[in-house]
């Protein structure tokens, strides 16, 4: 990553990560059905309003990123430290809106093959894209952005 670069130069592109691991645990379920959930327990519901929270935590936190004039995209540059919003508690509510878009669904269609998922795309996330975004704030930003992470979590 070149110190220049006025992104992040992460590895892939969140969104794309998650597409890529929700396609992975349908078509995985679709070749060995792995059921996680009792059959009375209304997991379509369930899942359903897990699912719902998910988008309702991304959509605010993109909302409140772009409300205060910086980018959402990681190809394109950070141009302030957001700390309002879902910021105040977890550095990365865009991503823990995606982790949980994906329990929600692995609940809503009964699929272990979805919930099995969440470790690679954890894994890409944490070590290909926050840690990326983590070096280029704090080189960007210094300590506005080291005292924002001094007070906020990662995660929760």
């Amino acid at each position: 990553m070149a110190d220049t670069a006025d992104t992040a130069q992460v590895m892939i592109r969140p969104p794309l990560a998650w597409g890529l691991a929700v396609i992975a645990g349908f078509v995985l379920d679709g070749l060995v059905p792995l059921p996680i959930l009792p059959a009375d327990l209304p997991a379509g519901w369930l899942g359903a309003m897990v699912f719902v929270f998910a988008l309702a935590l991304f959509a605010w936190a993109i909302v409140t990123m772009t409300g205060a004039g910086s980018n959402v995209p990681t190809n394109l540059p950070t141009t302030t430290i957001v700390q309002s919003g879902p910021y105040r508690f977890t550095r990365n509510p865009i991503y823990l809106g995606m982790f949980l878009g994906l329990i929600g669904l692995a609940i809503a269609f009964d699929n272990l093959w979805l919930l099995l998922m969440l470790v690679p795309f954890a894994l890409v996330i944490r070590y290909g894209v926050v840690a990326r975004e983590e070096a280029y704030l704090e080189r960007k930003f210094g300590d506005v952005y080291r005292g924002y992470r001094s007070r906020v979590r990662r995660w929760l």
